[in-house]
């Protein structure tokens, strides 16, 4: 064991939709603005919430989550990606004490594992001294938590602001930070919640809400605060990194953006030579693949283009032909399939390498961690290994003939729902389930095997 020194703080909230996701884009690039270095975390799932973090901070965003990271992991996943930066932003998920079952990597969670303080953002709005009554109760519910202030979202008026600084001083809890209602101000949103950053002018965006965040957020505070956490126990990285042997090929474009970039890395430190492609834009998959990767992201929304690009289409279905190992989550899956009927009803048609439609639906559809058991074997592992993962989607799969060859059965985390989901055939998996290999070290080395026997395979002509 090592100890390692990173001035730290959470940035957490009372619920979903408090302005959390703002706040710390804010910060990020005003800090940043500074001149400090400055590392994002999120802490659950999410795809998105990580694009604008990194590019408000210019360093990648990762994400905390210890369901699909054993816990033991975590600090040295978040030791590893601070290296180097002045001062590390982790964003809460949903509300402080919300997570999977039995609170599982709850905001709450994550900050006791990292021993970082938390300043809890408040909408006050049409709110006076129950703003503090929140606080307390939240402060109280675990005195594990270091819950250290607060910020005020939303105030209507100085006198606003005077009325519930004065409530907070009377139970002992700072302000950091007192932020005026503008409606002007707000990230763009679409049917999974914010829009990738990738997508839009989030730049101008980003710099709107941070000149406001520099003005209302009281970051010097914060910065103090961050450097009161301890020194954190960290592991020896005594990890080898693999010669890069075989070549993966990944869809990376508007499309297909759902990665956790510390699952691409535990794929190139096992051995892995990751090249990205656009199916929305390149004629065919790379020449030297030995594997695909289809991530989620938004196939619906960019259907026209998808479906257009019938060069990309073809170029997958030889790799498929001839046996190369696919692997395909969520949009990626939707991807691979027939094809894909939009929220309008219009259908597109895609790859067609899985016999399978996928539908869009007004209501998301699912949503939450869940258990994958293998109903076969298939390219990341033998029949009835388990995996964990996330759902979120508001597509649905077309009914199946008798013989559709399953890939899972899922249980549902929350509820112990049982399910089966995916497909699995020869090369191919897929499915609405979302992985981190970083937390799956044997389907990563699994994946790593197949790509290897198919480069075998190919030099043998």
């Amino acid at each position: 064991m090592k100890k390692v020194n990173i001035p730290r703080v959470v940035i957490a909230a009372t619920q979903s939709s408090s302005g959390k996701t703002t706040v710390v884009t804010g910060i990020l690039r005003a800090l940043k603005n500074k001149g400090m270095k400055v590392q994002p975390f999120k802490v659950g799932p999410d795809y998105i919430d990580p694009s604008y973090h990194g590019m408000a901070s210019g360093r990648a965003g990762h994400n905390l989550d210890t369901w699909l990271v054993d816990e033991s992991r975590i600090n040295d996943l978040f030791a590893e990606e601070a290296g180097g930066a002045d001062i590390a932003v982790i964003e809460g998920v949903m509300g402080l004490y919300d997570g999977g079952k039995n609170g599982i990597s709850s905001t709450a969670q994550l900050a006791k594992k990292l021993q970082a303080p938390v300043i809890l953002v408040i909408n006050v709005q049409s709110m006076g001294d129950s703003a503090a009554a929140i606080a307390l109760g939240f402060k109280l519910y675990d005195e594990d938590v270091n819950l250290a202030g607060v910020i005020l979202n939303r105030l209507g008026s100085p006198s606003h602001k005077a009325l519930i600084e004065e409530a907070m001083a009377k139970i002992n809890v700072p302000v950091f930070g007192a932020i005026y209602r503008d409606d002007s101000v707000h990230m763009p949103e679409r049917h999974l919640g914010l829009t990738p950053a990738q997508e839009n002018n989030a730049k101008e965006v980003i710099e709107i809400i941070s000149a406001k965040i520099a003005k209302e957020v009281y970051l010097d505070k914060i910065v103090e605060l961050a450097h009161t956490a301890p020194l954190l126990y960290v592991q020896e990285d005594k990890r080898v990194k693999a010669a890069e042997d075989v070549v993966i090929a990944v869809a990376q474009d508007k499309a297909f953006s759902f990665y956790y970039p510390a699952s691409l890395k535990q794929l190139s430190a096992c051995g892995a030579k990751i090249e990205f492609f656009s199916p929305l834009e390149d004629e065919a998959v790379p020449s030297n693949a030995c594997a695909l990767i289809f991530g989620g992201g938004f196939p619906e929304v960019f259907a026209d283009t998808l479906a257009a690009n019938k060069s990309m289409l073809n170029s997958i279905r030889r790799a498929n032909e001839n046996k190369m190992p696919i692997y395909a989550e969520c949009g990626g899956y939707m991807y691979l399939m027939q094809g894909i009927f939009d929220f309008d009803g219009n259908f597109h048609a895609m790859a067609g390498i899985i016999p399978a439609t996928a539908k869009m639906n007004k209501k998301l559809q699912t949503v939450g961690y869940v258990q994958a058991k293998n109903l076969q074997d298939n390219i990341l592992g033998e029949k009835d290994e388990t995996y964990h993962g996330h759902e979120f989607h508001f597509s649905t799969q077309s009914e199946q003939a008798q013989d559709f060859p399953w890939a899972f059965e899922f249980t549902k985390m929350r509820n112990n729902a049982r399910y089966k989901a995916g497909y699995a055939k020869d090369n191919i998996l897929g499915s609405y389930l979302h992985l981190h290999f970083l937390g799956a070290p044997e389907a990563t080395a699994c994946l790593l095997e197949k790509a290897r026997e198919y480069h075998k395979n190919k030099l043998k002509g």
